[in-house]
C-alpha cells in the first residue's frame, strides 16, 4: 500500500510521445500517413478477399480477421495520439481511458491468437495436403476464429475488472502522486503504476495468464513450422522448398516481424519507460501498416486479385464513366 498523497481524479494526462515541440508537425504527419496506409492497406485487403472468389479459402479467412484485428489495434492508440499532437490537449477522461486499455488488450490478444490459428492452418496444408479440405472445413474455421475472439474478451475482462476493483468505492481511481500516465495510451502497466491500492494479484495475472497465452501462442506458431520443416527435409527438394515457402513465407514474415520487433526493443532498450513506448509504436503502428505490404508483394493470389480488381474499375471507367461524361458534355 502507498497512502500518500492520495486523491481521486476524475481525468488522466497522456504525456505522449518524447517528441521536441518543433518537430510536433513533421511526426504528426508522419503517423498520420502512417496510419492511413494501414486503414487503407487492410481494408484493401478484407476487399479483396470479400470480391475474389478464388481468395475464399481458410487462409484467406484467417487473413481477413488479420487484418481486421490490425486495423482495430491501430485505431484505438493512433487517433488519439494524433488529436493530442495536434491540439496539445493531453486529457483523457477515466471512462475513455479504461476503453482504450480494453479494446488495446482485445485486438493485442486477438492478433496472437489468430497469427497461431493460421500457423496451424499451414501446417496442414504441408503435412497433411491431402486432408487438407476435410480438416480445415469451414466449421473449425469459424470455430477457431470464435475461439480466438471468446479467449481474447475473456483475458481482457480479467485485466479489466480487476484494475476497476482497485477503486471499489468509487468509480476513479485513487491516485498516489499525480494523474499523469508516461505513454501516449492508457496501457495497463502504465495504469497500475499509478493506482495507491495493492497491484499485486494485477501484476500476478499479467505474468501468470499473459505468459501463458504467449507460450500457447508461439508454442502453437513454432511447433507447427518445426513440423513443417521437418517434413521438407525428410525428403529436401528445390521444388518442394519453393512450394513451402510461397505457401508459409508471407506469414512468417508477419511473425518475425510481430514478435522479433519487441523482442529486440526488449533486450536492446535500456529504459524501461521508452521501450515499452519504442515497443507499443512498433506493434500498434509499424506491423499493422507493413502487414498487407507483406501479403500483397509476396503472395501471387492476393497480386492476381489486386490485377482483377484494377481491370474491372478500369472496364467500368471505360464502359460507363466515359461514355456519360461524353454525353454530358454534348449535352451542354
Amino acid at each position: 500500500m502507498r497512502p500518500e498523497n492520495q486523491s481521486s481524479l476524475s481525468q488522466f494526462l497522456l504525456l505522449g510521445l518524447p517528441i521536441p515541440p518543433g518537430q510536433q508537425g513533421v511526426f504528426f504527419t508522419l503517423f498520420l500517413g502512417m496510419y492511413l496506409t494501414t486503414v487503407l492497406g487492410n481494408l484493401l485487403i478484407i476487399l479483396l478477399i470479400r470480391l475474389d472468389s478464388r481468395l475464399h479459402t481458410p487462409m484467406y479467412f484467417f487473413l481477413s480477421h488479420l487484418a481486421f484485428s490490425d486495423i482495430s489495434l491501430s485505431s484505438v492508440t493512433v487517433p488519439k495520439m494524433l488529436m493530442n499532437m495536434q491540439t496539445q490537449q493531453q486529457s483523457i477522461s477515466y471512462v475513455g481511458c479504461i476503453s482504450q486499455m480494453y479494446f488495446f488488450i482485445l485486438f493485442a490478444g486477438l492478433d496472437n491468437f489468430i497469427l497461431a490459428v493460421m500457423a496451424y492452418d499451414r501446417y496442414v496444408a504441408i503435412c497433411h495436403p491431402l486432408h487438407y479440405t476435410t480438416i480445415m472445413r469451414e466449421g473449425l474455421c469459424v470455430l477457431l476464429v470464435a475461439g480466438s475472439w471468446i479467449l481474447s474478451c475473456l483475458h481482457d475482462l480479467l485485466h479489466t475488472l480487476l484494475l476497476v476493483q482497485l477503486a471499489p468505492e468509487a468509480e476513479l481511481l485513487s491516485f498516489c502522486a499525480d494523474n499523469t500516465i508516461i505513454h501516449y495510451f492508457c496501457d495497463l502497466a502504465a495504469l497500475l503504476k499509478l493506482s495507491c491500492s495493492d497491484t499485486f494479484l494485477n501484476e500476478l495475472v499479467i505474468f501468470t495468464v499473459g505468459g501463458m497465452i504467449l507460450f500457447l501462442c508461439i508454442g502453437v506458431i513454432l511447433g507447427s513450422y518445426i513440423r513443417i520443416g521437418a517434413i521438407i527435409l525428410r525428403v529436401p527438394s528445390i521444388k518442394r522448398f519453393s512450394k513451402a515457402f510461397s505457401t508459409c513465407g508471407s506469414h512468417l514474415s508477419v511473425v518475425s516481424l510481430y514478435y522479433g520487433t519487441s523482442t529486440g526493443v526488449y533486450f536492446s532498450s535500456s529504459s524501461w519507460g521508452s521501450k515499452d513506448i519504442i515497443a507499443s509504436v512498433m506493434y500498434t503502428v509499424v506491423t499493422p501498416m507493413l502487414n498487407p505490404f507483406i501479403y500483397s508483394l509476396r503472395n501471387r493470389d492476393i497480386k492476381q486479385a489486386l490485377e482483377m480488381c484494377v481491370n474491372r474499375v478500369k472496364f467500368f471507367k471505360q464502359q460507363i464513366l466515359n461514355p456519360l461524361i461524353a454525353v454530358r458534355s454534348i449535352g451542354r
